[in-house]
């Protein structure tokens, strides 16, 4: 029996963040899974709708993610026909990364499924926007101390 209070699994942070995010990423991988997508491609997909044409490098930033876990993701969003890769004209070396007519025939669908993710939470819209605001303003802070 640990005699540290910090040590008990219903004061560790990092669980509650934990536990939570498999509770939504298990109610949208159920929901997505009729459109045909995972839940990190449905991520991608959202950037995209959000910005079409970027390159995976910036994809990946966007996502908090390396190119080497996002290629795949997009290597299997092509075979599916809802994204191509094409070469930048400029630098041979720059991959962008722009929907199919697929692609953005999927988004309205998309959305309904986000729609009722957010619903199940059961919180109050403006409790859920600042749980939101809170969760991107920890992952800026963790991120710009990490290594300190």
């Amino acid at each position: 029996m640990s005699n540290f209070e910090n040590l008990k699994l219903k004061n560790q942070l990092c669980f509650a963040l934990y536990a939570a995010t498999n509770a939504i990423t298990r109610t949208y991988r159920n929901r997505l899974n009729h459109i045909g997508l995972t839940y990190p491609q449905y991520l991608v997909m959202m950037v995209l709708w959000e910005a079409d044409g970027l390159t995976v490098k910036n994809l990946a930033e966007q996502l908090h993610l390396d190119s080497a876990t996002i290629t795949p993701l997009l290597k299997r969003l092509e075979v599916m026909g809802f994204v191509h890769r094409r070469r930048n004209t400029k630098d041979e070396r720059v991959v962008n990364i722009f929907l199919s007519d697929k692609g953005r025939e999927i988004e309205a669908a998309v959305a309904a499924v986000q729609t009722v993710v957010a619903c199940q939470t059961g919180l109050p819209e403006d409790e859920f926007v600042e749980l939101r605001s809170t969760l991107h303003q920890l992952v800026e802070t963790i991120n710009n101390n990490d290594g300190a």
